[in-house]
């Protein structure tokens, strides 16, 4: 392998680049020597079992709890039943970018050789991926334990021509066409699977990987968003910059804590000094923000560590390793079912942050005196008074949805297993909650541009600031604002994700939530 494929192949270091490198307009590497070697290496230990006719899961016995079983003579009949007999999974499909990431999940496990999946039908279903072919998965129906079964065996199916995918307008839309459709315009053909590769495909819970990574990473710009509008809350009230001073992180010894206390400094005018109106503490929603999105940053970074180990290691069953065939559970999605859940507690703490720093710049108490919900007509106008309720309905509801998906588990399958994480299933309540979560950070954003309004802030000001004063002006009477709490998150999240590609902790390729 020369020192070009070496760079070329190493795998993703962050998260941020899983979702690059399966951005639509990536491109999968073929396989070379050493990739070849190694699955070629697995297709022989493979064999060697076959020929020494050692029973082997899903080839030579039946799936689940019909491995007591003789499976079909013919591969291929074998392979098909598998996929079709999972084809059960509901629900509208996952968003395309969400599709693309699992099947690029799918061939990363493959690609490593322990499968004993040939690198010639692996190159089939990566030249598709290279072209766009993108299946349509339903978003609902699994337990992943064996995996995520269902989803990964309607995306097989779509493959094999049947279902629906989703395809790219030219103007860069997506839109559900016929598989076979999509399959024809990406120059392929339906694919016959064979028992093991279909296995291979199905095994692993590479969905709910891949949705727990797009929450991941929505999580990240969350909890970046209200250390920033911390910032600006900390400016227009006047309050005290000393909570914010390393010190207090550095004798903790806390690392999100201090990095948190260190975005809102870089965000705070040097050399202020506290409005003697100010209390010398402030409520914790600002005070304590340090400590708190400084513990959700720690427990993202502890949950990016277990996924990308999942995003770059071989969950398939059974797996062919220095030689021997080996039969355990490695498709048991429980390190991504943890982490789902703790990204959904972490979501949870981030919205109700935000929503009681709205509450705060909304009281005359905490206000500083100004007008309640930030009307300048109070009486006969309630400015933000709505806003401030459907927020706190939002956080309500995203407590509802991120309740830990791993302790609903029921057992299934005959009782083969017994034990199941639900991981898909949590990962999209979470993803429900991430949109909700915005809406609540879209609403602090618009209170705090109201709160510059009538603090005299408003004009002069650049950058965000002043976007966000275009999006929500003054509000001299009552008026809509649902359209302004949205299009005000969409601005912050674009422009929290501008800032943390420069910090380092860049997010290449996310969707945003004008993608959702």
């Amino acid at each position: 392998m020369t020192a070009l494929d070496s760079a070329r192949l190493a795998p993703p270091d962050s998260l941020a680049a899983v979702l690059d490198a399966a951005a639509f307009d990536a491109v999968l590497p073929p396989c070379d020597a050493g990739d070849a070697a190694r699955m070629r290496e697995g297709a022989a230990t493979l064999a060697k079992a076959l020929a020494a006719e050692a029973p082997v899961y899903g080839v030579t016995r039946g799936f689940g709890p019909f491995v007591v079983y003789e499976a079909d003579e013919s591969e291929f009949a074998q392979g098909k039943g598998l996929i079709s007999h999972l084809a059960s999974g509901q629900g509208r499909p996952l968003d395309p970018d969400v599709c693309r990431l699992v099947v690029w999940l799918r061939l990363m496990s493959m690609r490593q050789g322990y499968s004993a999946v040939s690198p010639e039908f692996w190159q089939v279903l990566a030249d598709l991926w290279n072209r766009g072919f993108t299946p349509a998965i339903p978003r609902d129906g699994t337990v992943s334990a064996s995996g995520d079964l269902q989803p990964l065996a309607h995306a097989a199916l779509c493959h094999a021509g049947t279902g629906e995918a989703w395809s790219r307008t030219a103007d860069g839309r997506w839109e559900l066409v016929p598989a076979a459709t999509a399959l024809r315009a990406a120059g392929g053909k339906a694919i016959e699977w064979p028992a093991r590769e279909a296995l291979a495909f199905v095994n692993g819970g590479s969905v709910g990987l891949a949705v727990a990574i797009r929450n991941h990473q929505h999580v990240v710009r969350l909890n970046r968003a209200v250390a920033m509008l911390t910032a600006r809350i900390v400016d227009l009230l006047g309050a005290t910059h000393e909570a914010y001073a390393a010190g207090i992180g550095v004798v903790r010894g806390q690392l999100g804590q201090l990095r948190v206390a260190e975005w809102i400094r870089q965000d705070l005018p040097e050399g202020a000094v506290r409005d003697p109106d100010r209390p010398l503490q402030e409520p914790y929603s600002v005070r304590c923000v340090p400590q708190i999105a400084g513990a959700v940053l720690d427990q993202l970074d502890a949950a990016e560590a277990v996924l990308l180990r999942e995003a770059t290691g071989c969950t398939d069953n059974p797996i062919c390793y220095e030689g021997e065939l080996l039969h355990g559970g490695n498709f048991h999605a429980m390190p991504v079912g943890l982490s789902s859940d703790q990204i959904g507690l972490c979501l949870q703490q981030v919205a109700f942050l935000a929503e009681r720093q709205l509450a705060l710049v909304c009281a005359p108490p905490t206000n500083g005196g100004l007008p309640p919900m930030l009307t300048p007509r109070p009486g006969a106008g309630s400015g933000l008074a709505g806003v401030q309720i459907s927020a706190t309905s939002f956080v309500s509801r995203i407590r509802q949805l991120v309740y830990p998906s791993s302790l609903t588990a029921l057992p299934t399958n005959g009782g083969n297993q017994d034990h199941v994480p639900m991981a898909l299933n949590g990962a999209n309540a979470v993803s429900e909650a991430v949109e909700l979560a915005w809406h609540v950070v879209g609403s602090l954003a618009v209170g705090v541009t109201q709160l510059a309004a009538l603090t005299g802030r408003a004009d002069g000001e650049a950058g965000l600031w002043a976007e966000l004063s275009r999006v929500s002006p003054p509000l001299g009477a009552d008026r809509p604002l649902a359209a302004e709490v949205r299009r005000a998150a969409a601005l912050v999240d674009e422009h929290v994700a501008g800032r943390l590609r420069g910090e380092g902790a860049g997010l290449p390729g996310h969707a945003s939530i004008s993608d959702r």
